[in-house]
């Protein structure tokens, strides 16, 4: 944690920041490859609707994957990497079924749920602990995601 200092941070919070972020990155990267699934997969009336709108998420996803690992070797964390990793901590399952409509939003849905109870998590860490890079960054994710929570619980009627 040598870049706690640079950055004015005690070096114990970076550590507890850095390991739940890279419990968020698990949670991500299992949620991007699933959207991907369901993108290449989806069928039925709803794929012209969808195969977009799926493309558009995992892009996004994408990005956040490598805004968590870049802010956590700026707390002087090392990012995991490792797929198997990955699914050994990610509350986040890997998806079977990814060419229905219904199932693929619902997934969707709990993914969504999942990440943004960590990033709540995270917020109430990094207050504690003055981190406002982290803090800002989930706070962030939270707006935007609460957003795109709304849309996809639209589409299912809710």
């Amino acid at each position: 944690m040598k870049n706690s200092n640079i950055i004015g941070l005690q070096e114990d919070d970076c550590k507890k920041i850095a390991e739940k972020l890279n419990t968020l990155l698990a949670n991500y990267s299992v949620f991007y490859q699933n959207t991907r699934g369901s993108h290449w997969n989806i069928k039925g009336d709803q794929f012209f609707t969808l195969h977009p709108k799926f493309e558009e998420l995992y892009n996004n996803l994408v990005l956040k994957i490598d805004e968590i690992a870049e802010r956590i070797l700026t707390l002087g964390g090392v990012p995991a990497h490792n797929y198997s990793d990955y699914l050994k901590t990610s509350t986040i399952k890997e998806s079977t079924d990814v060419s229905n409509a219904t199932k693929d939003v619902e997934n969707i849905l709990a993914s969504f749920k999942i990440v943004i109870d960590l990033q709540r998590e995270l917020l109430d860490i990094t207050d504690k602990a003055g981190d406002e890079g982290t803090n800002s960054q989930m706070s962030g994710y939270i707006a935007e995601q609460e957003k795109e929570v709304w849309m996809y619980n639209s589409y299912l009627g809710k």
